[in-house]
């Protein structure tokens, strides 16, 4: 009798384990396909959506950014990189420049660098100026940044009294109160403004070259930019001297040194006549 209880109870318990485990087993699986479900919705809706996000990231290029890209890869890509990422040791990242950066550097010859020094000099363009609009397009459109304004003539409605003084305030502590340059530390230099157009100006003003700050339309305004211009070229480069030789307008100092030379000549040939006659 023991043994058929206990027979009875084992059986009993069996019959009641297989639902629970029945049950377990229909919520894992279901779970499972839950899961599955998830996966595969978030893996359609990354297909449908994807291609439009990389689309917006990489856009095509423009006709003249193309151009401007087979330049790049010919000539810059040595010390700049692929993709203007820059090259550790030779030459910066080009990212977020901006089209005024590349316009001054190319358009003043400084760029491409004949060799590693202090500051990059003014030399010949190895571009035309259309070249250096297309590698300025397309560093415009790998990175952005500032542009310079349209048109050559960009002081044309230029204030000249208010940008001497602007010039004055802001330009003449490094380039000097003629626009002559002047030199700075560790074998840099501030250049002449003599031969730098007006696109020139504008875009130096914009990405601040070598130990230039930049100036960007929060600290002087377009209108203000145009006034400084407009001195420049209006004034600096036409001013015909009418006080006599300009000792390469470097200001006072070129001029303190040509009166203690001038003085001192003038001393010894003095004292010499004055020995000779007594």
């Amino acid at each position: 009798m023991t043994s058929d209880n206990d027979r009875r109870r084992g059986l009993l318990a069996r019959l009641r384990g297989r639902p629970v485990a029945r049950s377990r087993g229909r919520r894992r699986l279901g779970a499972a396909v839950r899961l599955l479900a998830a996966l595969m919705l978030a893996g359609g809706a990354y297909t449908v959506f994807a291609p439009g996000v990389q689309a917006q990231d990489n856009p095509p290029l423009t006709g003249a950014a193309a151009e401007g890209k087979a330049l790049f890869d010919v000539s810059c890509v040595t010390c700049h990189g692929r993709n203007a990422q820059g090259v550790e040791g030779r030459g910066p990242s080009l990212i977020g420049v901006g089209a005024a950066s590349v316009e001054f550097q190319v358009g003043t010859g400084r760029m491409p660098m004949a060799r590693q020094e202090a500051q990059a000099q003014r030399k010949p363009e190895l571009f035309t100026d259309e070249q250096t609009r297309q590698l300025a397009q397309y560093i415009q459109e790998l990175g952005g940044g500032p542009v310079v304004p349209e048109g050559a003539n960009l002081h044309e409605d230029g204030n000249i009294a208010a940008g001497g003084e602007l010039f004055r305030i802001n330009c003449s502590q490094c380039h000097a109160f003629g626009g002559g340059g002047g030199a700075l530390s560790s074998g840099k230099y501030a250049p002449s403004l003599r031969p730098a157009t007006d696109r020139q100006i504008y875009a130096a003003m914009l990405s601040g070259p070598q130990n230039m700050p930049v100036f960007g339309d929060n600290q002087i305004t377009p209108e203000q930019k145009a006034d400084i211009i407009a001195y420049i070229q209006q004034t600096l480069k036409h001013d015909q001297d009418p006080g006599g030789f300009n000792l390469g307008r470097y200001g006072p100092s070129t001029e303190g040194l040509a009166i203690f030379l001038v003085g001192i000549v003038a001393l010894v040939f003095t004292s010499l006549w004055i020995a000779g006659k007594s």
